[in-house]
């Protein structure tokens, strides 16, 4: 694994100050990583999927058809602690709420009190759809430290079309303002296809983001879920660089941007796994194959296992479910697409996918 070391931007440095500050133990879990990656251990941020429920049908989601496990062991708010309990003992420090839609489960706050906040630095996803003025400061008091915001378009027609949602638009905008004013970081999450990333109103959309003074997470379109099988709408290497390029103007960034002095090329297992609402524990939140589960066995064991796969523990300098249309064909079409997901790593990966 791969991990050459740089310096600190500005505002990377900023943040790390100001998270010194204010959750000092946190810090002090990241200020290892660097040593933890050395002796070849994972610290991921644990995406995590705690339950399905959502206000939203979008086009291109990606959990429809983990959400139609519907197995009778899922996680409760004493999961929840335990999942913390072994994540910090890791060393880990950062955890996602994630979903479906956080912002309409009934026990958000729960969740956020179960992960502890003096234990972790704790990002929401959300759609935006309810995160007005007065929920966004609740959200700051409770723990929360960053929102993850999902627009996907300047134009309202096109934002509220792809989100399946009339008025979705509208709530975002509303949602930035009110994550700004709460002194909650945000970024943008936004979707970009084949067909978008060279548009003029992708450039657009990055100028907005930057006279707002907030970053753009773009994620690459994937064929699963909903787009399971949908090849025209992913990127190429020449795309990828494109969007290089346009690092250097804007504050955009993918999984694969180097970032805090770190450069891991592919983030799966090494620096983010996929944990769902029925505890299976996934590379990433589009690879759908379980490393293994968390109510039969310990999250280390599991993400250690992830870490003897060669396409999680080397450096690659790709998007492997996005870009790398020979893993796609190899694994996602011959072995994923053919069973209910998540699959179990066993039937997907063999021994020459392990290193030695």
């Amino acid at each position: 694994m791969s991990t050459p070391q740089g310096q600190l931007n500005q505002s990377e440095i900023q943040k790390r100050n100001l998270l010194k500050v204010e959750k000092p133990y946190v810090y002090e879990k990241i200020m290892k990583y660097a040593q933890k990656l050395k002796k070849g251990e994972s610290i991921a941020i644990l995406q995590f999927q705690y339950d399905y429920t959502c206000n939203f049908h979008c086009q291109h989601c990606d959990i429809t058809k983990l959400r139609d496990k519907n197995q009778e062991r899922f996680f409760t708010i004493s999961d929840v602690k335990e999942l913390s309990r072994q994540a910090d003992e890791m060393g880990l420090a950062h955890i996602v709420i994630t979903g479906g839609e956080p912002l309409v489960f009934p026990d958000f706050d729960d969740i956020v009190k179960a992960i502890d906040p003096q234990k972790f630095y704790i990002t929401s996803d959300t759609n935006g759809w309810f995160l007005d003025e007065k929920k966004a400061k609740h959200l700051k008091s409770i723990g929360v430290d960053k929102i993850q915001l999902s627009l996907d378009s300047l134009s309202v027609s096109e934002h509220d079309e792809f989100r399946r949602k009339t008025g979705s638009h509208e709530r975002a905008l509303r949602a930035i303002d009110a994550s700004i004013g709460a002194g909650l970081n945000i970024i943008l999450a936004t979707v970009v296809t084949k067909q978008r990333i060279r548009s003029q109103e992708f450039v657009d959309f990055l100028e907005f983001a930057k006279k707002k003074g907030v970053g753009v997470f773009v994620t690459y379109a994937k064929p699963v879920g909903e787009w399971e099988g949908n090849f025209d709408v992913l990127i190429s290497k020449d795309d990828m660089e494109y969007l290089r390029n346009l690092e250097k103007k804007y504050n955009v960034f993918t999984h694969l941007t180097p970032a805090y002095g770190l450069n891991l090329g592919c983030i799966a297992v090494k620096r983010m796994v996929s944990i769902t609402k029925y505890g299976d524990v996934m590379p990433c939140p589009y690879i759908h194959v379980t490393l293994g589960n968390f109510f039969d066995e310990p999250l280390k064991d599991i993400i250690e296992r992830g870490m003897k796969i060669k396409y999680f523990s080397k450096f690659i300098d790709t998007c492997l479910i996005a870009e790398d249309r020979k893993f796609i064909n190899d694994y996602m079409i011959k072995k994923i697409y053919t069973k209910s997901p998540p699959v179990p790593y066993s039937k997907v990966f063999t021994k020459k996918d392990f290193i030695e």
